[in-house]
């Protein structure tokens, strides 16, 4: 008897093991999929009505994170980092003298049982507001007028209880530092010049799309504070929000109050290609687990140059104490945590693009918003049906029976009539996969659904055979049936390209801010993504390119070296990585 007891013990300890371990891991997409709010300005929607948000903070709070960005009327929370729940909630008094803002570039600070938040403002009196209990309305002020005139804010608690505000927003002044009183939130002494750029050796620092400098200089923006083993890092977006590198550098310090030195490996958040660009102007933070993360802006800028959305990507401190932040398929289905690990290693899933410029049909096109801009692999452009109407579709061909694993749609704002916030809207729809084009099965059903899911992810919940996925349309918020993006993620079933071949890297003397790479086309590639750094073992940074055989690469320091290496992928994996190349 006491061996058949010993036996089941085992056997269900076994199985308990066998279980935990076959525990899937939460899977997220970048945009990431929020009810985000529409432009409250009428100047800013003359090119059409759009959401928009930006400057995003995340705070670990009471075992909850909390996430803030600017004029989006309340914030979210979440248990897990993938299902959030939005507060409504206005922030800014009728004294406070701001037109349309409702807390611009937030800044969110914890200080024992207690999250505060202010708004971004150069008038002395902006409330500071105080919380035990965010995941409600439940706030108070802890000043009613905070003195210090911050914009762009971001606020941080040293181990020694000393708090410090840094803030700033210019293309002609710096970042600015300030401690400040811990229980009266009063200003101790004068602001201090803390960091600014430095664009005539930092080549990323440079304003434009690609980093040209044309015609303005190029802002700091964005503060934030890390402390990590004695050391301050001092964090900054530059060098503009439209841009597509648009980043966040970061200097290191022993002191809150510096002085500090530039880190070479910056920008350490940077992401110019690919389906959504930008990670500038963002925080990093520690989950429930103790790894790092950074949230950062992406841009669309269409409509208006300040349309933008949020996405989060892995970060952390290499053995050296170099802050970096792993953005490589970032806006591809990538893990969440479920316990303490390495983000030097990737979390992405591995499920690649399966429809990328493949064929789509549709049920109408409004205009010049064709039908392939959904499959472009590019937020800035999108379809649109000349309805809203219930029944609008959008079929893709996924070129061969493939394995879907996840499917992300990205609406798109055509001929939206609402500003601001607006509660209570829904999107619906069915999707459908087929095996030929006759025989359809219903893939994910949200003819129920009343959420607003304006980048909505989907992972299935058991991976699905299919060559066409459909999606028709029963119900949107408001104006036509539009996407940016009906991505669908997975894995081909045919061979991953061949390793890359004759990578050329052309540095010119005259400027050794740029280079030209170039490399032989892979005829089974339908993209590449090139890795560079300052050090062999830290590429850290990344470019994503579809289709092009070349990239023109404007962000180097000019006094330093820089080595690159480059991959090809399809919609059937990775290849291998090239041999490392560098350049003096």
């Amino acid at each position: 008897m006491k061996t058949v007891t010993r036996y089941l013990l085992i056997l269900m300890f076994c199985c308990a093991m066998s279980a935990n371990a076959q525990q899937k891991r939460l899977t997220y997409c970048n945009p990431l999929n929020l009810d985000y709010g529409y432009t409250p300005f009428e100047t800013f929607a003359g090119w059409g009505k759009h959401r928009a948000t930006a400057d995003p903070t995340m705070t670990l709070f009471k075992g909850k994170y909390y996430l803030f960005s600017t004029n989006q009327f309340g914030y979210w929370w979440s248990d897990d980092m993938l299902n959030w729940n939005f507060v409504y909630r206005k922030f800014v008094r009728p004294y406070n003298q701001v037109k349309g803002d409702e807390l611009c570039a937030p800044a969110t600070l914890v200080l024992g049982d207690t999250l505060l938040v202010i708004g971004s403002t150069y008038n002395k009196d902006f409330t500071l507001w105080m919380s035990t209990n965010p995941t409600h309305d439940d706030w108070k002020a802890a000043k009613d007028y905070f003195k210090v005139g911050a914009w762009d804010p971001g606020m941080f608690a040293d181990d020694d209880g000393r708090v410090y505000i840094y803030h700033g927003s210019s293309n002609t002044l710096p970042l600015y530092g300030q401690e400040i009183d811990r229980h009266t939130f009063e200003p101790i002494g004068p602001k201090k010049e803390m960091v600014k750029l430095n664009p005539e050796e930092h080549g990323w620092e440079r304003f434009g799309e690609h980093n040209d400098n044309v015609f303005l200089l190029p802002f700091i923006e964005g503060s934030w504070m890390n402390k990590y083993k004695g050391k301050y890092y001092l964090q900054f977006g530059a060098p503009g929000t439209e841009q597509s590198g648009y980043g966040d550098g970061v200097f290191v310090g022993d002191h809150p109050l510096g002085p500090f030195t530039y880190q070479k490996h910056n920008p350490f958040s940077y992401k110019p290609g690919g389906f959504a660009k930008g990670a500038g102007h963002g925080a990093t933070w520690a989950d429930k687990y103790g790894n790092y993360w950074h949230i950062s802006t992406m841009g669309i800028s269409v409509k208006n140059n300040f349309e933008r959305r949020i996405g989060f990507w892995p970060a952390g401190f290499d053995q050296d104490g170099v802050l970096y932040s792993n953005t490589a398929y970032g806006d591809y289905p990538h893990y969440l945590s479920n316990g303490p690990e390495d983000h030097l290693k990737s979390n992405f899933t591995g499920w690649m693009i399966l429809n990328y410029n493949k064929p789509v049909e549709v049920s109408s096109t409004l205009g010049a918003y064709a039908a392939n801009n959904v499959v472009d692999e590019d937020i800035k452009t999108y379809w649109s049906a000349k309805t809203a109407n219930k029944g609008e579709w959008l079929k893709t061909d996924l070129g061969e029976v493939s394995t879907v694993n996840a499917i992300q749609i990205n609406y798109a704002d055509q001929d939206a009539g609402f500003m601001g916030k607006s509660l209570g809207v829904y999107h619906q729809y069915i999707i459908y996969s087929s095996l030929n084009g006759k025989t359809w099965q219903p893939l994910i059903n949200k003819s129920k659904n009343r959420k607003d899911v304006p980048h909505d992810y989907i992972e299935l919940k058991t991976p699905a055979k299919a060559r066409y996925i459909k999606m028709v349309n029963l119900h949107m918020p408001t104006g036509k049936f539009a996407l940016s993006g009906l991505r669908v993620f997975g894995k081909g079933a045919g061979a991953k390209p061949d390793t890359v071949q004759n990578l050329i890297v052309l540095r010119g003397d005259s400027e050794r801010r740029n280079a030209w790479l170039k490399w032989k086309p892979n005829d089974n590639a339908t993209g590449y993504t090139v890795y560079f750094g300052i050090a062999p073992d830290k590429l850290y940074n990344n470019m994503m390119v579809y289709g092009k055989n070349e990239y023109y690469f404007n962000g180097m320091d000019k006094s330093l070296p820089y080595y690159f290496q480059i991959e090809a992928f399809n919609e059937n994996g990775i290849s291998a990585r090239t041999k490392i190349v560098k350049v003096e």
